[in-house]
């Protein structure tokens, strides 16, 4: 792979970047190198679906934007090139990732691709952590600070706060995650917190799905959360004790799961509005890696 093999893209808005894939498929790429954070990434993988069809070239993560949680997932460097990229890229160094993909169920479309997807209090979490992006907070850094932000306006503010009251969402899993994970899958009632992904390591070594795994995992936080300060540092760390299932605080593993919500949610970091929606665990994508 060379450089004179390269084409370069700058598309200012999604119609453009659009047909900018619809160009590089018709052309035939191996590689669809992408020089973003996570937003950009999500962008390119939901427009390039129509693309690309089954036929996904392999694709390399250049990690210069602000939140960079897949490149984290797949160990790349902050510093990566393109040169660097292509030359993994002949040597078929991938690793595989499914993105999540969410349907409006109202009309069955768009269909967006992304890795982390939040709702209820994740979105004002978010928001929290866009402003310490704005105070020069980046990455894992500002992940963490959006949340301990989160958890310190849940624990000190009043009662009765938007915190703790949560956001009324209805949750409906497959039968078989039912039959086992119990009354937690099936639910029309307020959440605190809704967090799914298929990403394998988070930023900041957090693990708030438990222990490393392939797949598509959530975690469903009941409002308002219970022994909030004792149990989220073990719920962070990993730790997988029933007593966290007992206080409400519910890990599931499922292919897909349908969800109805008042207010929005939140995917790689842009909010979209509240609807019904169909989530589920895209086909896989190969990304190169060092």
């Amino acid at each position: 792979m060379h450089r004179h093999n390269v084409i370069s893209a700058t598309p200012d808005t999604r119609e453009s970047l659009r047909d900018t894939l619809e160009l590089f498929a018709a052309r035939g790429i191996d590689l669809l190198a992408i020089d973003g954070g996570d937003g950009t990434i999500r962008d390119v993988l939901t427009c390039a679906g129509d693309s690309f069809g089954a036929r996904w070239p392999d694709i390399a993560i250049l990690p210069t934007g602000k939140t960079n949680a897949l490149a984290i997932d797949l160990d790349v460097p902050a510093n990566w090139t393109l040169d660097e990229a292509m030359e993994a890229a002949t040597r078929g160094r991938t690793i595989a990732r499914s993105p999540v993909e969410i349907v409006d169920r109202a009309v069955a479309l768009p269909r967006v691709r992304g890795f982390l997807l939040g709702a209820g209090g994740f979105v004002d979490a978010t928001e929290l952590a866009q402003a310490t992006h704005r105070a020069g907070a980046f990455n894992g850094l500002a992940v963490g600070l959006a949340l301990a932000g989160a958890i310190g306006s849940t624990l000190f503010g009043r009662a009765d706060n938007r915190w703790r009251r949560g956001s009324r969402m209805k949750l409906r899993y497959s039968d078989d995650a039912r039959a086992l994970y119990g009354a937690a899958t099936q639910s029309d009632t307020a959440r605190y917190m809704m967090l799914a992904s298929t990403l394998e390591r988070l930023p900041v070594g957090l693990k708030p799905f438990g222990r490393t795994r392939p797949g598509l995992k959530s975690l469903v936080v009941d409002a308002p959360p219970r022994g909030l300060a004792t149990s989220v540092p073990f719920l962070l760390a990993g730790h997988e004790g029933a007593w966290l299932e007992a206080r409400g605080y519910h890990r599931i593993d499922a292919s897909a799961f349908d969800m109805d919500l008042d207010a929005g949610f939140i995917l790689d970091g842009e909010i979209f509005p509240g609807g019904t929606y169909r989530v589920s665990q895209g086909a896989p994508l190969r990304f190169v890696v060092p």
